[in-house]
Order: structure tokens, then C-alpha cells, then sequence
């Protein structure tokens, strides 16, 4: 696994789980969020998620698949 996305609420928090994962990341995204990237601790919206899944399993990345939302109580 190279990235993760985990339900937190109605957004995903994406987890960089190998270093392909955080390489892919710093190519994607300005350095002042690396940091933020590298610890985990950036949530992305539904209709991104799929967007960086979509990208990152094109460019050869394994990606845990997007978790389902549940229903807000």
C-alpha cells in the first residue's frame, strides 16, 4: 500500500503508507503541505479523494480503496 484514504466524517484523510506514496505526494503538491502530508494530517473532500485515487492508480500507486461514507447521526 502507497497511500491511504480513511473516512474522517465526510472527508478522507489521506496517509502516505510507503515512500513511493510520499514521493507521489511532494510531486503533487507545494512543499510548504509536505510536512502536513508526510504526518498525515491533510483531510480532502469525497470528490477529491477520488480524483488523487484516480491519478495515483494510473501512476502505478497501490491506494486503499475509498471507504464508504456512513450516515450521520
Amino acid at each position: 500500500m502507497d497511500l491511504q484514504l480513511l473516512a474522517d466524517g465526510h472527508s478522507y484523510r489521506l496517509t502516505p503508507a510507503s515512500v513511493h506514496g510520499i514521493l507521489w505526494l511532494q510531486t503533487h503538491f507545494e512543499s510548504q503541505h509536505w510536512e502536513l502530508l508526510a504526518d498525515g494530517r491533510v483531510t480532502v473532500s469525497r470528490l477529491d479523494a477520488e480524483a488523487l485515487w484516480q491519478d495515483a492508480t494510473r501512476a502505478g500507486l497501490n491506494v486503499a480503496p475509498l471507504p464508504t461514507l456512513s450516515p450521520t447521526r
